[in-house]
C-alpha cells in the first residue's frame, strides 16, 4: 500500500502533508504580456485563454499534469496550460460538459516549470476527462526531456520534496 506524502521543509521548518500540487493562473505567454496587452488582445478565465496577435490567435486550455511519486499514493500535480489549435479549442469549449474519457487532441506545453530544463512547447497529448474535470496532459515519449521521463518513471520522495521546497520558497533575487 502506498504511503501519504509528508516532509519537514528544509526552508521553513514546517511539516507539509499531502502530495504537492502547484498551479499556474495563466499560460507563460499571457504572463509575458503588458497590462495594456492583457486588456486589449487577451481573454482569460479559469480554464481558457486566447491571445489575438495580428498574425493570428493563440488558444490555451488549463490542464493537469501528474508525476507519480515512488511509494506514495497521490502524485505530484501541476496545474498547467497547453496551447492548442483553434479547432481543438472550439471542440473543448463546446463539449467540456459532455466529454467522454479517451477523447483528446494534441497540444504544446505552455508553462515554464522550475527545476526542469525549458518545458515551453513540449509536445503533449491532452486527454479530456468526464464530469467537468480538467483535462490531463501526457508528454510525448518521443521527446526526450526530464519532465517526460519523470512523468513516465515517477520521482523519488526526496526529489518531490526538493521541487516542492523550490516552488514554495523561490530564491530571493537581487531586486526582492
Amino acid at each position: 500500500m502506498a504511503g501519504i506524502f509528508a516532509f519537514t521543509c528544509n526552508c521553513c521548518g514546517n511539516i507539509h502533508e499531502g502530495s504537492p500540487s502547484f498551479a499556474y493562473d495563466a499560460p507563460y505567454y499571457y504572463a509575458q504580456l503588458s497590462d495594456e496587452q492583457k486588456r486589449t488582445i487577451a481573454k482569460i478565465d479559469s480554464d481558457r485563454c486566447t491571445i489575438t496577435h495580428p498574425e493570428g490567435t493563440q488558444h490555451f486550455i488549463r490542464c493537469v499534469l501528474d508525476i507519480p511519486i515512488h511509494g506514495i499514493e497521490d502524485p505530484f500535480t501541476w496545474g498547467i496550460w497547453v496551447s492548442v489549435s483553434e479547432k481543438s479549442f472550439a471542440r473543448y469549449s463546446g463539449t467540456c460538459d459532455e466529454t467522454r474519457e479517451g477523447d483528446g487532441f494534441f497540444g504544446w506545453f505552455a508553462n515554464a516549470l522550475p527545476c526542469y530544463p525549458s518545458t515551453l512547447a513540449l509536445p503533449s497529448n491532452v486527454n479530456l476527462q468526464p464530469g467537468n474535470q480538467r483535462p490531463t496532459v501526457h508528454l510525448h515519449q518521443s521527446h526526450d526531456h526530464q519532465l517526460m521521463r519523470d512523468q513516465r518513471d515517477g520521482i523519488s520522495v526526496a526529489l518531490a520534496q526538493a521541487i516542492a521546497e523550490t516552488v514554495s520558497h523561490p530564491p530571493k533575487t537581487a531586486n526582492g
